[in-house]
């Protein structure tokens, strides 16, 4: 049992090495590592996209992407990414959510750089509720019922 734990560990590390130690791994590479929605209004649309390029000489797989909570939805591309061509990891924040916030989302991959983090952060204002007075039917109205 021993020598069996002992030859997964070294292959399971021999794998998780290779595409670091690969100077032809793929490499992704963000054009931003944040992005900020600024201030926006409660239940405004929470999509954003981060755009990343392969920058490596082998194709990039990504294996996962993790949102930091529940509130924070990522979506990426299941094919691999060749050499020099780009592509996005779709972002979706819940705004019904008020307040300040940063979160983050994990990309896990075949790149030589590992994992990688990228990050969401703004704040979420009330809208403010039209102020309304009630409406005094006529008395011509009240005299037609």
């Amino acid at each position: 049992m021993k020598n069996l734990l002992l030859t997964f560990g070294l292959v399971l590390a021999t794998l998780t090495g290779f595409s670091q130690d690969n100077e032809n791994a793929a490499e992704i590479t963000f054009e931003q590592e944040t992005i900020d929605y600024g201030t926006i209004e409660r239940g405004a649309d929470g999509n954003r996209e981060f755009v990343f390029t392969n920058t490596g000489k082998e194709p990039l797989i990504i294996t996962n992407c993790q949102g930091s909570c529940g509130c924070t939805v990522p979506t990426w591309p299941r094919e691999p990414i060749a050499p020099g061509e780009s592509a996005v990891i779709k972002v979706k924040y819940d705004t019904k959510r008020k307040g300040s916030f940063t979160k983050s989302v994990t990309v896990s991959s075949n790149a030589k750089n590992g994992k990688k983090t990228v990050r969401i952060k703004g704040t979420v204002k009330d809208v403010p509720q039209p102020k309304t007075t009630p409406v005094k039917e006529s008395t011509s109205m009240l005299e037609e019922k």
